[in-house]
């Protein structure tokens, strides 16, 4: 396990902007500035190309600190839309999409609707 890192992994979109290609991926630093100027964007976060690197590097494990940080970044959601990720009432339903700094169509995967289960259908 890496050494306790105190860079932010995860930025909400609010956090974020159109500029932060490098750090934040295209389709991330998209939505960061397209809820920055208004435009109607769901909430989410994105956790940067950086952590990516560091995954790797890392033999595929994922780096200290991460999973506290998504956790928060799925609070964020869940207190913005009044929903809950695994509530099966009024569960939260969302996308994984993955991202780089350069456009390559089609070669990532992206998960939709993560969330539904035999309860919530």
């Amino acid at each position: 396990m890496a050494a306790k890192n105190d860079k932010k992994r995860v930025y909400t979109f609010e956090e974020g902007n159109g500029k932060g290609k490098k750090l934040l991926g295209g389709k991330g630093a998209g939505l960061c500035e397209m809820t920055r100027i208004g435009l109607p964007v769901p909430p989410g976060f994105v956790i940067t190309t950086e952590t990516c690197i560091d995954y790797n590097r890392l033999g595929k494990n994922l780096p200290e600190g991460l999973m506290d940080e998504v956790l928060k970044g799925m609070k964020y959601v869940e207190e913005k839309t009044g929903k809950g990720f695994g509530n099966t009432k009024n569960p939260l339903l969302v996308s994984v999409r993955s991202g780089s700094a350069i456009s390559m169509p089609g070669m990532m995967d992206t998960i939709l609707n993560l969330g539904l289960n035999d309860a919530t259908v």
